[in-house]
């Protein structure tokens, strides 16, 4: 055997995305994005639970507070925008949630009528 002899190097074949877990693909062709070009940051739907934006959200009011007290009023704002925005978040996933169940019982009132009527005409 000779150790001497160097191999002729053969490059692998390229990836579009050497990061992609199980090599599966998005349904959007790949790309991390939506539709509306926002990117897709939450992939395991995290930000879509309300009790997780709260958490979030209080973590950088105390962070905003932290930072009011070492004296740095660029990082306070920073904070608070980032406490803003999560607020703003809970507020809206709070109003999707009650519009939901409110369909919802409005979906079960109607089954529940229709079903009345189906028995009443048997």
């Amino acid at each position: 055997m000779n150790n001497n002899r160097r191999r002729s190097f053969r490059p692998r074949p390229q990836r579009n995305n050497f990061r992609r877990r199980n090599g599966s693909m998005n349904s959007n062709g790949g790309n991390n994005f939506n539709s509306n070009g926002n990117m897709n940051f939450n992939r395991n739907g995290s930000m879509t639970n309300p009790h997780n934006v709260e958490k979030t959200m209080q973590k950088f009011q105390q962070l905003a507070k932290d930072a009011q007290s070492s004296g740095d009023p660029v990082l306070v704002e920073n904070y608070l925008q980032h406490a803003d925005h999560y607020a703003r978040r809970l507020t809206e996933l709070n109003e999707r949630n009650r519009d939901n169940s409110k369909s919802d019982q409005n979906n079960n009132s109607v089954n529940t009528s229709e079903k009345d009527v189906s028995k009443s005409s048997n």
